[in-house]
């Protein structure tokens, strides 16, 4: 998953709706003893610059925005700009553009942090002008950031939502939804869904079509998200679906059977789990894939009972533990694969120690995306939660589209 990080991509946007003005500051050039500002008494030329600048944080301001501050200016050209963090003198690069009309900071700003800008600008005749600044940017507590999946240029199987978790509450959730978008190259219509109130996913009524591009825009620059509470998030996220695969793991028969763009391509022994710690049915995403991974049963409810440093070829389907992986720990001499079920709940694949050799579980693993679909049936257990994991596929659509807010 996604975690928010101010250097690379994460805390990507900035709180707009904070920006209370702007400040618009001139400088007197020339002879103060020459003519009146305007010039137009016919005693001499004008005084004061032409050259209007604006700084996108007013001057004292405390919710200043850490991506879209900047300055502007009219009827003249920016020839000099200098940001800094206020109190240590830190510089902050920036740059004008080509025409001289703005400049931006070349990354987001800190939240919480004092700055400072300086401008100049010269009019048309040479006129100078400047304006300052002095403000703190939108604070960690008045603010909130969603982290997501699918990563940015990423591709994945058919079945992988588009899932936001919240660092806070979202009581306007009509709002935050409203001003994220996700679209389909394939067309498909596509609808959020609230899982409490810091969980937002979005997906179509069918499986994503194979090949298809996604486009996410995250528009919640200064979108209120709760009392006091606004948005510091801007950026647009594409992924791509790769072929489409949905494998089924039939419980009663203890085999999963892998189906490729509508064709069977293989048909794999697996070992699910026991009378007494039986699979969840229902449709699971993989989410995360590990080549080799710890598995402790006391972190999901089954005290000492395993403790596996290493478990090979491991594929996360619920985020309470549930996964499809290697075993290489089983009975050499009575193998289960095929036969009878034996895990505390995953689906297991017959595997070796050290993730190396050309097992079953290596053939599926490396045959497997983060997005794509197994389905388990015939499995004494319930239906799996479909917030449990990214697995809303398990609610109606009808349901599904009663859980939006915009």
């Amino acid at each position: 998953m996604t975690r928010p990080d101010i250097a690379t991509r994460r805390v990507l946007g900035a709180c707009a709706a904070l920006m209370v003005g702007a400040l618009t500051l001139t400088a007197c050039g020339g002879d103060a003893s020459a003519a009146g500002e305007d010039g137009k008494d016919g005693k001499g030329p004008a005084t004061t610059s032409a050259a209007s600048i604006v700084i996108s944080a007013e001057d004292g301001s405390t919710g200043a925005s850490i991506n879209a501050t900047g300055v502007k200016v009219s009827d003249g050209r920016l020839t000099d700009v200098k940001m800094t963090v206020s109190g240590s003198g830190q510089a902050v690069p920036g740059a004008i553009s080509a025409d001289g009309h703005t400049w931006q900071p070349k990354q987001q700003l800190e939240r919480g942090t004092k700055y400072r800008i300086a401008a100049t600008a010269k009019d048309g005749d040479g006129r100078t002008a400047a304006a300052n600044s002095i403000f703190t940017t939108v604070s960690s507590a008045n603010s909130f950031i969603g982290t997501y999946t699918p990563d940015n240029g990423t591709t994945v199987g058919a079945g992988m939502p588009v899932s936001f978790t919240f660092d806070k509450s979202i009581t306007d959730r009509k709002a935050v939804q409203s001003h994220i978008t996700v679209a389909s190259s394939s067309g498909q219509q596509v609808v959020g869904h609230w899982f409490g109130d810091r969980r937002l996913d979005f997906r179509p009524q069918e499986y994503w079509k194979a090949g298809s591009k996604v486009t996410m825009r995250i528009d919640l620059d200064g979108v209120r998200g709760a009392n006091g509470v606004y948005g510091v998030q801007k950026k647009t996220v594409t992924f791509t679906l790769g072929r489409s695969q949905v494998s089924t793991v039939d419980v009663g028969t203890q085999t999963m059977t892998v189906v490729r763009d509508g064709r069977t391509v293989k048909t794999l022994p697996i070992s699910a789990g026991s009378p007494q710690h039986t699979t969840y049915n229902g449709q699971m995403v993989i989410s995360e894939k590990f080549v080799q991974t710890r598995m402790n049963g006391s972190t999901v409810g089954f005290g000492g009972e395993y403790d596996i440093s290493d478990v090979p070829h491991a594929m996360r389907l619920t985020s309470s533990g549930t996964f499809i992986h290697g075993n290489y720990w089983y009975n050499k001499g009575n193998p289960p694969f095929g036969r009878e079920g034996t895990s505390h709940g995953c689906v297991g694949l017959a595997d070796v120690q050290g993730a190396q050799g050309d097992t079953t579980a290596k053939w599926f693993y490396d045959n497997s995306l983060v997005g794509d679909v197994v389905i388990v049936k015939n499995s004494p257990d319930k239906t799996v939660a479909p917030d449990n994991g990214l697995n809303g596929w398990n609610l109606s659509w009808s349901d599904w589209t009663a859980g939006s807010a915009a």
